[in-house]
C-alpha cells in the first residue's frame, strides 16, 4: 500500500512515499531529480517484491519543502531529514540506496547516522572535494539555474539532441530553481568528506559508469573503505547508470541478498 505522508525536521517538510513489503530500502534521488526518478527508470518495479521501499524528496525537490538558503542544505541537515522519515515510520536501521546527489549523501550518512542503516549501495558519487573539472561543471549549473527554468530547459535539450516531450518539460519547470542553487552553493556541497572512509564497516556497494566524470573518485574511495565492493560499468556516462537500471539492478540485487543472508 502506498502511502504520501511527510516528516517534520525542525519545521521543514520532506515527503516519502512507501511501496513493497520486506526490509527497509531508503531510495534517494540526485540533483534535481524527485521520487519519482526510481518508478520511471524501473528501481521501484524491481525491488518491491522483497523490500519496503522509502522513496525520498530531498529538500528543495519534488513535494518536499524548498528552502532558499544555503545554510539549509549543510550534509548534517540533509542526513537529518532522511532519519526524521525513519523516525516517523518507526524503523530503526535500513538498508540505503542512493544515486549523485543521493549517494552522496549516503557519505555524510556513513558520517553522521551510521546506526541507523545495515548497509549503502552509492551510485556514481565519490566524497572528496571537487577537482578542477567537477569545479568548473558546479559553477557553470548554478550560474545556469539562476537564469530560471527556461534556461535550464534549453540547456537540457541540447544535451539531449532533442526538443523535450510535454512531460519532462513540465517537471523542469517545476523546479525550484533557486532552491537548487541554494543546495550547490551550500558549503558542504565543496567540501571532502573523505575522513569517513575508514569508518564505513558496514557493507557498501559504490558503482559508476566508466565515462562519468564521478568514475574515478568512486573507484578511488573503495580502496579506503573497510567493506566495501566496486562495480564498474563500462560504456555509461553518468546518466547512463542510473537511467539503464537493467545493468547495475542485478549487482544491487546481489548484494542486498547477500547483506540479508549476513
Amino acid at each position: 500500500m502506498k502511502t504520501m505522508p511527510h516528516a517534520n525536521n525542525r519545521g521543514v517538510q520532506i515527503h516519502y512515499e512507501i511501496e513493497g513489503n520486506g526490509p527497509p530500502l531508503v531510495l534517494l534521488h540526485g540533483l534535481d531529480g524527485n521520487l519519482e526518478t526510481f518508478r520511471e527508470y524501473g528501481y521501484v518495479e524491481a525491488l518491491k517484491d522483497k523490500y519496503q521501499l522509502i522513496l525520498i524528496d530531498v529538500r528543495g525537490h519534488g513535494a518536499s519543502d524548498k528552502p532558499h538558503d544555503p545554510e539549509a542544505y549543510q550534509m548534517k541537515t540533509l542526513v537529518a531529514d532522511v532519519v526524521a522519515v525513519l523516525d516517523h515510520l518507526r524503523i530503526d536501521k535500513a538498508h540505503f540506496l542512493g544515486y549523485s546527489m543521493g549517494g552522496w549523501i549516503g557519505f555524510g550518512i556513513a558520517k553522521y547516522a551510521p546506526e541507523h542503516f545495515y548497509s549503502l549501495i552509492l551510485g556514481g558519487t565519490h566524497p572528496y572535494k571537487p577537482n578542477a573539472d567537477e569545479q568548473a561543471e558546479l559553477d557553470y549549473y548554478i550560474q545556469l539555474y539562476k537564469k530560471g527554468n527556461d534556461a535550464l530547459i534549453a540547456e537540457e535539450e541540447k544535451q539531449l539532441g532533442l526538443e523535450m516531450t510535454p512531460y519532462m518539460r513540465a517537471r523542469c519547470m517545476a523546479s525550484d530553481t533557486k532552491a537548487i542553487v541554494a543546495l550547490m552553493s551550500s558549503e558542504d556541497c565543496i567540501r571532502s568528506f573523505e575522513e569517513v572512509l575508514p569508518t564505513m564497516n558496514m557493507p557498501c556497494l559504490v558503482y559508476a559508469g566508466e565515462n562519468d566524470g564521478a568514475y574515478s573518485g568512486a573507484k578511488k574511495c573503495v580502496e579506503s573503505m573497510p567493506n566495501a565492493t566496486f562495480v564498474s560499468l563500462p560504456g555509461f556516462d553518468h546518466r547512463g547508470a542510473l537511467h539503464q537500471s537493467s545493468i547495475i539492478l542485478p549487482h544491487i540485487t546481489k548484494f542486498l541478498k547477500k547483506v540479508g543472508q549476513a
